[in-house]
């Protein structure tokens, strides 16, 4: 944040210009394919259930807790459920502690959701899109066990958790206890950003696929390897750049999935959130088969204009 007397903002004219003309760009990307452009409300009645992301909650008068979205997916997929077809937006977005050079607590998301896409469907889609902003090269695709095993010599579905956390011990990582605390998945992701990271980042625009099944959030698991997610993420010179899955359409399992997350969040001492009944009623009427992706507007744009700090782009 800026200091209390400085006034002017930090996005100089020409930046301005460029986020200008990149939105028009993605506008016309998905006019072009048919897919409508949605809005949806930035406070919702629940926040998402991860154990990390940390939202901002806001209470109404009158008392009733609302929450500033970290993704509008769940307000989203009810549009999707009520027979809306493919949809997309540009919004913002908030995530608590969530600032450097990369992160900001309020920050701009494009979103959209492909019916009869699965994951891999909405990865072309994707690298279409960004690597034609970009100028960059087709995406190069390597699964999430395929990089365990070349950068961090295991497989990341059978190694024990403790071996896990030794090997974090040897990338020169000390996790708080907090971070033990979350299992291996967290030790997981702490290898993931020390190792994996900088070595796909020379690589250009790269997808990891195929995360484990305990990383699968909203995504569905692949029938075929019920221990992998049909998730993928979208990486530009080491910048996490998107999120995406082949939707869970399991009304029951999502339940199941965010009632998990919040017995996490009691292990490790965070307060458990309320359930978006909304979302859960969606999925019970029926969801499309369809694939969603999250893109980072910011750092898309960061990328496009050649800067590594997101205040550049304060206004």
């Amino acid at each position: 944040m800026p200091a209390a007397g400085d006034w002017r903002p930090a996005a100089s004219l020409d930046m301005l210009r460029r986020r200008a003309a990149l939105l028009g760009r993605i506008r016309a990307f998905f006019e072009a394919r048919g897919v409508l452009e949605v809005d949806t409300p930035l406070l919702g009645p629940a926040p998402s259930s991860d154990p990390q992301q940390q939202c901002l909650e806001v209470t109404l008068p009158g008392g009733a807790r609302r929450f500033l979205q970290p993704s509008p997916e769940y307000a989203m997929k009810r549009l999707l459920a009520a027979g809306s077809g493919s949809i997309y937006q540009i919004c913002k977005a908030f995530r608590a502690g969530e600032e450097g050079p990369r992160h900001r607590t309020e920050f701009t998301l494009v979103e959209w959701y492909r019916v009869g896409f699965d994951y891999r469907a909405l990865m072309d889609e994707v690298a279409a899109l960004v690597c034609g902003l970009l100028g960059r090269p087709p995406a190069q695709t390597f699964s999430y066990g395929e990089l365990f095993e070349r950068h961090a010599g295991l497989d990341p579905l059978t190694e024990p958790e403790e071996a896990l956390w030794r090997r974090v011990a040897a990338a020169g990582i000390e996790p708080s206890a907090a971070l033990r605390a979350a299992g291996r998945d967290a030790a997981l992701d702490l290898l993931l950003t020390r190792l994996i990271e900088p070595a796909i980042a020379p690589l250009g625009a790269v997808f990891v696929v195929d995360y484990p099944a305990g990383q699968a959030a909203l995504a569905r698991l692949r029938p075929d390897a019920p221990a992998l997610a049909e998730r993928f993420e979208l990486y530009v010179d080491g910048i996490e750049l998107a999120n995406g899955f082949t939707e869970l359409a399991d009304a029951a399992e999502q339940r199941h999935r965010f009632e998990a997350d919040n017995r996490r969040r009691q292990a490790l001492g965070l307060p458990t959130v309320p359930l978006d009944e909304g979302l859960l009623a969606a999925l019970q009427h029926g969801l499309p088969h369809c694939a969603g992706v999250a893109l980072g507007f910011d750092r898309l744009l960061m990328l496009a204009a050649g800067i590594d700090d997101i205040a550049a782009l304060r206004v």
